[in-house]
C-alpha cells in the first residue's frame, strides 16, 4: 500500500470566509460542514478540513498546489480580484510579480487568516530555470 496525505486541518478565523475564499481562487467547491471543520477537496483527494479557532492560537502555514497552466490565468485573475498582496517569492521580495520558474507560472498570496497560499503550474526542479526567479 502507498502512503498518500488524506486531509489536513487548517485553522483560521472563521472556517467559513477561509474555505469560500481558497475555494473561490481555485475553482473548487465548499463542502458540507462536518462536525466543526468546513471541507475543500482537491482533485487528488486531500482534503483541507477548515477549522474556526481563536486567533491567537492561529500559526500561519504555508500550502501550494499544482494547478494546471491553463487554468492559472484564471485563477491568477481570481487573487488580483480579492486585492489581496501576491508575490513571485516566498520572501516577499517581489510584490506584485509572478514567477516563471521551471518554464511556467506560479504566485504567493496570504488568506483572511495569514496562511501563505500558493498555485505553481510545475513542481519545482521539474523544467527550466528562469533569470530572477
Amino acid at each position: 500500500m502507498s502512503v498518500e496525505l488524506n486531509h489536513t486541518i487548517i485553522h483560521c478565523r472563521d472556517r467559513r470566509q477561509s474555505a469560500e475564499f481558497l475555494a473561490g481562487i481555485l475553482g473548487l467547491e465548499v463542502g458540507p460542514e462536518w462536525g466543526p471543520f468546513l471541507p475543500v477537496a482537491t482533485g487528488n483527494g486531500v482534503t483541507l478540513d477548515f477549522a474556526t479557532v481563536d486567533p491567537k492560537t492561529i500559526a500561519p502555514q504555508h500550502y501550494a498546489f499544482l494547478v494546471p497552466e491553463e487554468e492559472f490565468p484564471a485563477m491568477f485573475a481570481r487573487i488580483q480580484e480579492t486585492g489581496v498582496r501576491f508575490y513571485a517569492d516566498p520572501a516577499r521580495t517581489r510584490p506584485g510579480e509572478i514567477n516563471r520558474n521551471d518554464g511556467g507560472h506560479g504566485v504567493y498570496f496570504e488568506d483572511p487568516s495569514g496562511h501563505y497560499m500558493e498555485i505553481i503550474t510545475r513542481p519545482y526542479g521539474s523544467g527550466e530555470p528562469s533569470a530572477g526567479a
